[in-house]
């Protein structure tokens, strides 16, 4: 099971790498649009401010590889939102893949955000990726923007409203959560996209 991570600096790429080499797979960590286009999973992990990370894939050139690259591809946490068009978060223009707009969560009196912790998964749909997931699974949460809900929505979490917690289009997926950090269900997450076909 080989599986690439993109480094660029903004990214959670030790965890993440751990967790996969937990699981059996052999992890490169690439840089270049030639590794990207060599690579026979993706992955693009990623913490911190969307435009910081934006700024960061434009610097190394790798915008244009990661949109044109066909085989699974998994974003996880700020990777997640940056499938999508654009943000609230320094209006980032991101990787456009997936349509709509990152927004700004709301804060309240019992809700504080960023929303940390463990939140129940309510699948929307059967998917390859959540294989083995039940309904309720609990997954480990870190965010401060959420995507739009929409067609490409697999499971939701809730947080004063519909939290997409891992979607898809075509052959790209992303995890709101931070599977390497969510016990059984997050080894499972991955162990799927593993098993994904290339």
């Amino acid at each position: 099971m080989n599986v690439s991570l993109i480094a660029y600096g903004a990214g959670n790429t030790a965890s993440v790498r751990f967790a996969l080499e937990r699981l059996g797979a052999r992890v490169r960590l690439v840089a270049t649009a030639d590794e990207i286009a060599e690579a026979e999973r993706l992955i693009l992990p990623g913490v911190g401010a969307a435009a910081y990370a934006m700024g960061r894939l434009r610097e190394l050139e790798l915008i244009a590889p990661i949109r044109a690259f066909e085989r699974p591809f998994l974003g996880v946490c700020l990777g997640q939102q940056l499938l999508f068009e654009t943000s609230a978060e320094g209006e980032a223009e991101l990787l456009g893949l997936i349509p709509g707009r990152v927004e700004a969560m709301v804060p309240a009196a019992d809700r504080p955000v960023p929303h940390m912790g463990w939140s129940p998964l309510a699948i929307e749909r059967e998917d390859p990726l959540l294989e083995g997931i039940e309904d309720g699974a609990y997954a480990y949460f870190v965010h401060g923007f959420v995507c739009p809900d929409g067609p490409a929505t697999l499971a939701r979490a809730d947080y004063g409203g519909p939290v997409p917690a891992v979607v898809r289009r075509d052959n790209r997926w992303g995890c709101q959560f931070h599977p390497e950090r969510s016990s059984q269900a997050g080894a499972r997450i991955l162990k799927n996209f593993l098993e994904l076909p290339a």
